[in-house]
């Protein structure tokens, strides 16, 4: 019989709490949504929501036990206070992981990043390797996913994020990385920080937790590189680069765009790899540098790597493409609808000036959390926006009037309140052969606007298609 993920008795130990009722679980949550047959359920106390509410709801869709502060009725481990039990059974998993840790960070590219380090190295160990999932990355988010972790498990990676200073520097402590990973610096978060540099010290925070003889992993295009690198440099071993630059330790010999990804040739100090990068758009090749360069000091396997990158599909809100119906064809739609910042933004609107289509319509939610500067940063988009040749913008959110004043007469928009009233627009809008491109803060909420383009049929939920 497989050994479970954790006992009741182990929970204790971890928690310092009480057993009432022996158990064995095999999967952890704390959303009684997710619950599903032998979990534990941890019912965490907020600000406006208390998981005991839920515990016959999570008893009654097959939890094995529970974590508790209050009394229950069901087999339950209770402790002093479930948020600190989450965390002391996150650090009790890590504890017990003999394996290699890597751990994620940045304004831009954590989810995918974090995504396609999990398809490299799980094509190489399969089975074998554990990371956090969707973008469960906070302060509960990540002990979370550490409290999933198995025992035997070879390669762990997970996603930190922030939003305040002090936040990274308490996440990467619990999971105790190999190798720290910062993707990019860009303004996300804004309304928290005086400056952009302000922001790259906070994501600097990641490398207080590295594990003796370990890496730190570095943009070396960023212009907060020198910062990074002295943040790094009293917690790394080894001090890792990345960029397109080629004084960089991890550099791009090559890109070459390809009808359907990119062809990339990397140069790392003592090897070369050369792969096809299916998700297309430059931000994917700063990514898979990034990813490589991890691989390569855990010790992992380069050329499984490579293969990887060619498989790999798009996310669901982050870059998946799928074929939808209309009029009396199909349109492709690329869902990026998760989240937004400048640099998110202005990337992805470059990647669909380099689709073909008839028309290249984008459809793009106001970014939040940028602070004084947001009428600024979003009327900012006009250039790439124009750069990308897009024939029409359908603007949703109050925010996005600094950008329509930007763009008025110099391409077709729309300018919409919310997300319902971009889906009463979208079917008049759209036409055979567009590429629609969906994308803006996930508290706008169109996502919504995907799931009604999709429940109009077309070729279905295909991340790969013939025609993309």
């Amino acid at each position: 019989m497989m050994a479970p993920l954790w006992t009741a008795f182990d929970i204790a130990a971890a928690t310092d709490g009480e057993v009432h009722g022996d158990f064995r679980a095999n999967g952890v949550a704390f959303d009684s949504r997710e619950i599903g047959a032998g979990d534990l359920f941890v019912a965490l106390k907020g600000e406006t929501t208390d998981g005991h509410r839920f515990l016959d709801k999570a008893f009654a869709s097959g939890a094995a036990g529970a974590i508790v502060s209050d009394a229950c009725n069901g087999p339950h481990v209770r402790v002093a206070d479930t948020v600190a039990a989450l965390d002391a059974l996150g650090a009790a998993a890590r504890a017990r992981m003999a394996g290699k840790v890597i751990g994620v960070t940045g304004s831009v590219g954590k989810t995918g990043t974090k995504e396609a380090l999990f398809a490299c190295l799980d094509r190489a160990l399969p089975g074998q390797v554990h990371r956090s999932v969707k973008s469960y990355n906070n302060h509960t988010g990540v002990p979370l996913s550490l409290a999933r972790m198995p025992a035997d498990t070879a390669i762990g990676v997970f996603e930190m994020g922030m939003n305040h200073s002090g936040e990274l520097a308490a996440l990467t402590r619990l999971v105790r990385p190999h190798v720290a990973i910062v993707t990019a610096i860009a303004p996300a978060h804004s309304a928290y920080f005086d400056s952009e540099a302000d922001i790259a010290d906070a994501k600097g925070e990641i490398f207080e937790g590295l594990e003796p003889g370990g890496t730190a992993i570095i943009p070396y295009d960023s212009p907060h590189r020198d910062r990074l690198i002295a943040a790094a440099r009293p917690h790394a071993d080894r001090i890792l680069t990345f960029g397109l630059d080629r004084a960089a330790d991890i550099h791009a010999q090559d890109v070459i765009p390809l009808d359907k990804g990119t062809l990339v040739s990397l140069v790392l100090p003592e090897a070369e790899v050369t792969f096809t990068i299916a998700p297309p758009g430059d931000h994917w090749v700063s990514n898979a540098m990034a990813v490589i360069a991890a691989v390569w000091a855990i010790g992992g396997d380069l050329a499984a790597a490579g293969l990887a990158f060619a498989e790999m599909e798009g996310l669901p809100g982050r870059g998946q493409r799928s074929r939808i119906a209309a009029g009396s064809g199909e349109a492709l739609l690329i869902d990026e609808s998760y989240n937004a910042n400048p640099a998110s933004m202005a990337a992805t609107i470059k990647s669909l000036g380099e689709q073909k289509a008839a028309r290249r319509i984008a459809v793009l939610g106001e970014m939040r959390e940028l602070g004084s500067g947001s009428a600024g940063y979003h009327a900012g988009l006009a250039g790439p926006l124009r750069d990308a040749r897009v024939d029409f913008a359908l603007l949703v959110g109050s925010e996005m009037a600094a950008l329509a004043n930007a763009l008025e007469g110099r391409m077709e928009i729309a300018h919409v309140a919310d997300a319902g009233a971009a889906i009463e627009s979208i079917d008049a809008i759209i036409a055979p052969g567009d590429a629609i491109l969906i994308k803006g803060s996930n508290a706008i909420g169109l996502s919504r606007l995907v799931e009604h383009l999709r429940s109009r049929g077309g070729a279905g939920e295909r991340t790969t298609c013939s025609t993309c």
